[in-house]
């Protein structure tokens, strides 16, 4: 299992070119199943999650092909209409194509997923669309069974924020009878650029960003046709703090600062500054960093996936950072490492106290999830000494080659496979 080797309390000074979104390229990658012929995506990361997805068409019997310009698709040869636990538990983007495959071949069965163990994330809400849409469901034995003629247009309400929802009922509505509504819908720039891509296939979607998305079905789709994939926010967001926790000055290629929302306000006000230059954002960590109180919220509101990240941020800070979580009800399992390093973190339910320390220090510690491994590594980059992370396998679902991009920067990173 491989692990990182840090030696800390090095600024960072370089350029670092921001991936394609992982949460962007998912749900894109299964919107191909919705078109007969080949689909072609660019600006696909290389990451486990995406290895995933593509074992997961393998199995179904599509031609799925990673290469240097993207991922290539062809859906020509399907077979099975089946997402099985064995692929699903360790993603659970995999749900994201109970939609496609309801609208375009009248069946599905699909595992009730997995992923980061950071608290539950049921999907009651779209199987509550799908039924609305006229879908026959049934839950047996672990496993989501659907079956439909053609599905018909509905008006929906989400009682809850849901992103994969969202997308996966707007895929669905895409192919649909009549028109769709999709009420308090999400609008992350994942959802906006998953609509941007199912437009240029031909569908009709008004509203994409809003609270309320209203989708007019169409008989049919075309293949996707070179859909760039648009950079990745959190990975943006993360190399700001990265540059934030050092002190360093790193120059973020092929960005989109705007896309991160109150997560900028937040990194001005720690004491980090942006200068946007023709090459990319400039991004300058300050001697000394100001502590910020942050609350996650749906887009636009500071994101749950930075949560961490921030929080490994504000132990370096001076003075007290308030951090709550109302994502997620089991987003702290990177507090019990941070504290390794020397962090004095207070959790109440979902409020965590963070009182800066100034310094930290190197330990061994083990990543809990995607974005808690990301923390990981902004605080050991920062800490004096060694730091060993383990489990780094969570931080290739969703960072692509990160310990590389570090490294050009000036940052003393080893993997070590054992």
């Amino acid at each position: 299992m491989d692990r990182l080797i840090i030696q800390g309390n090095k600024p960072l000074k370089g350029e670092i070119q921001i991936s394609g979104a992982k949460n962007a390229a998912l749900p894109i990658i299964t919107a191909s199943l919705l078109a007969a012929g080949e689909s072609r995506i660019s600006r696909v990361p290389d990451l486990r999650d995406v290895a995933t997805m593509g074992k997961l068409f393998e199995n179904m019997g599509l031609s799925y092909r990673y290469h240097r310009e993207g991922v290539s698709v062809d859906t020509a040869g399907i077979r099975h209409f089946e997402a099985p636990y064995d692929l699903v538990k360790t993603m659970r983007a995999s749900v994201l194509v109970l939609g496609p495959l309801l609208a375009r071949y009248g069946k599905a069965r699909v595992s009730l997923p997995g992923g980061c163990a950071i608290g539950a994330r049921p999907i009651n809400l779209h199987l509550m669309g799908l039924e609305k849409m006229g879908a026959k469901i049934m839950l047996e034995a672990g496993y989501v069974s659907a079956k439909a003629g053609r599905l018909k247009g509905a008006s929906i309400y989400f009682d809850t924020v849901t992103v994969t929802g969202t997308e996966n009922l707007m895929m669905a509505a895409a192919l649909a009878k009549g028109t769709t509504v999709l009420e308090n819908a999400a609008r992350e720039p994942e959802v906006v650029d998953l609509a941007n891509c199912l437009t240029s296939m031909g569908a009709k979607i008004r509203g994409a960003g809003e609270s309320i998305i209203e989708i007019e079905g169409v008989d049919a789709l075309k293949p996707i046709h070179g859909h760039e994939v648009i950079p990745d926010r959190i990975e943006t967001g993360t190399f700001i703090a990265i540059a934030g926790a050092t002190g360093g000055d790193l120059l973020l290629k092929g960005c989109r600062p705007d896309h991160l929302g109150a997560a900028m306000v937040k990194f001005r006000e720690a004491g980090i500054t942006f200068r946007d230059t023709k090459k990319g954002l400039r991004v300058i960590g300050p001697e000394k960093l100001s502590p910020a109180d942050i609350k996650t919220r749906p887009y636009p509101g500071f994101p749950t996936d930075m949560q961490a990240q921030f929080m490994a941020l504000m132990t370096l800070a001076e003075g007290t950072s308030i951090i709550k979580e109302t994502v997620f009800e089991n987003r702290f399992m990177h507090v019990a490492e941070l504290r390794r390093m020397g962090a004095i973190i207070e959790i109440d339910g979902g409020t965590a106290s963070v009182k800066g320390v100034g310094t930290l220090k190197g330990a061994p510690v083990m990543a809990t999830d995607l974005r808690a491994s990301a923390s990981l590594v902004v605080a050991a980059l920062r800490a004096e000494g060694e730091s060993v992370i383990h489990r780094i396998y969570h931080l290739d679902r969703g960072y692509e080659r990160m310990d590389e991009k570090l490294r050009k920067a000036g940052a003393s990173v080893e993997r070590v496979t054992s």
